[in-house]
């Protein structure tokens, strides 16, 4: 049995009683057994039983509630005469992870007679408006551009029979709770549609959310605690000068082939880039100022291997879907223990090995004890020897900004002259 296969459960997709037009395209994409998440989700989704599935980014959930969706709309009969009425409804937290589920649903649809749309903000208008217009069975968008083209009434909410929240807890954090709201009263009654609600993490706001939005769920959880998943954690007890010396060692690495690097703040993921660059290890920045078509460019070269590190904060990195990331680097620690296990289930996903490293300066180790009690589980902590320090080179000048300091300086001391030499000529004409 391959590495793959460890992560699988002896479930097929052939043991569920699927249309064959679905069939073909989950074949065709190469799923055979079924993920956990698949395996404990889909008998009762399939039983038209709402969820809430608690299941990371990789572990195959993006299959288990499209599956779920393509199903239900083939099986049952619209209760609409209209063709092009909207029958299911998938929110996304990010733009990135839109994209990606509309990518998975056409290769699931290919053989169905059935369409999608998609519309996120930094997007060609007229197109999505256009697309809109020609109707379409599965919606998939993000909260903002949903009640935007609501309110336009190119969107018919009442006509949804199926709405998926994915990465509900992300869309917690960035507080769209209040839209997702305001969509939730434009849709049928909760009794009167499937619900299925997905998240990392399922802490307190985020079962109280899901009540709110359906009646009975069953909560499902394919998450293994943090000791137990394919990702090797260790952290390394490092001087605030000491990060940049040893990351630039640790990516040096001949067993690592890609890797993100999470900051907290983004003035700091900058100086991480320009000290990588500067000491010939090829990285990029993605920051919430990169503008989409450039920031899709550069994940999409990342995941073809263009480059070898990525780095990131937490907010410009939602919704990322990228695989065989072999390393995550906490160069710095969160604060919040949710976006550790957001972090670092960015590798080690399906059929592959993982590796997270943390480093534990001064400035963040006191997060620490909270992670661990989070994760249920001890980080293994290693200490940092001379040798594992790398020769750093000076980072690149930032000559526009210095450039930008100097003018105002002269411009500052030339309006103070002025303002001295005029106050001058005043004291002698009194």
């Amino acid at each position: 049995m391959n590495n793959k296969n460890q992560h699988l459960t002896q479930d097929k997709f052939t043991d569920y009683a699927l249309p064959a037009p679905l069939q073909a395209g989950i074949n065709e994409l190469g799923y055979e057994f079924c993920t956990p998440i698949q395996a404990k989700s889909l008998p009762v989704i399939l039983n038209n039983q709402n969820i809430i599935g608690q299941a990371s980014t990789g572990t195959g959930k993006t299959a288990t509630f499209l599956i779920a969706v393509i199903n239900r709309l083939l099986t049952q009969t619209s209760h609409s005469k209209d063709a092009t009425k909207l029958r299911a409804l998938i929110l996304a937290p990010t733009r990135e992870l839109a994209i990606q589920i509309n990518e998975e649903a056409n290769a699931l649809i290919r053989h169905c007679k059935l369409s999608t749309t998609l519309i996120y903000g930094g997007a060609n208008y007229e197109k999505q408006q256009k697309s809109l217009r020609q109707g379409c069975d599965i919606l998939i968008g993000t909260v903002g551009r949903v009640i935007d083209f609501y309110k336009q009434g190119l969107v018919n909410l009442k006509t949804v029979e199926t709405l998926v929240l994915d990465e509900a807890d992300r869309m917690l954090d960035m507080g769209f709770i209040k839209d997702v709201r305001y969509i939730l009263h434009k849709l049928p009654r909760p009794e009167n549609r499937l619900n299925l609600l997905f998240s990392a993490t399922i802490n307190f706001k985020v079962k109280e959310f899901a009540y709110e939005l359906m009646n009975d769920p069953e909560i499902i959880s394919a998450e293994q605690e943090a000791g137990d998943v394919n990702i090797e954690q260790r952290a390394y007890s490092v001087a605030n000068s000491e990060k940049i010396p040893l990351l630039v060692s640790l990516l040096r690495s001949p067993d690592l082939s890609r890797a993100i690097v999470f900051a907290n703040m983004k003035v700091t993921a900058e100086k991480i880039t320009a000290f990588l660059q500067a000491n010939d290890v090829s990285a990029q920045l993605i920051s919430g100022d990169v503008p989409q078509k450039k920031r899709q460019k550069l994940v999409k070269d990342f995941g073809e291997g263009k480059f070898l590190a990525l780095v990131a904060t937490d907010v410009a990195a939602r919704g990322l879907h990228i695989d065989a990331v072999s390393h995550v680097f906490n160069y710095d620690l969160p604060q919040d223990p949710e976006d550790y296990v957001h972090r670092i289930g960015r590798t080690g996903r399906i059929g592959s090995t993982g590796h997270a490293i943390s480093f534990i300066c001064e400035s963040y180790a006191f997060y620490l004890p909270d992670i661990e009690d989070f994760v249920g589980y001890k980080i293994p902590m290693e200490s940092v020897s001379s040798h594992m320090l790398a020769e750093i080179k000076p980072r690149a000048a930032r000559k526009r900004t210095r450039n930008s300091t100097h003018q105002k300086q002269k411009k500052s001391s030339r309006h103070k002259h002025q303002r001295r030499k005029a106050k001058s000529q005043r004291s002698v004409q009194e």
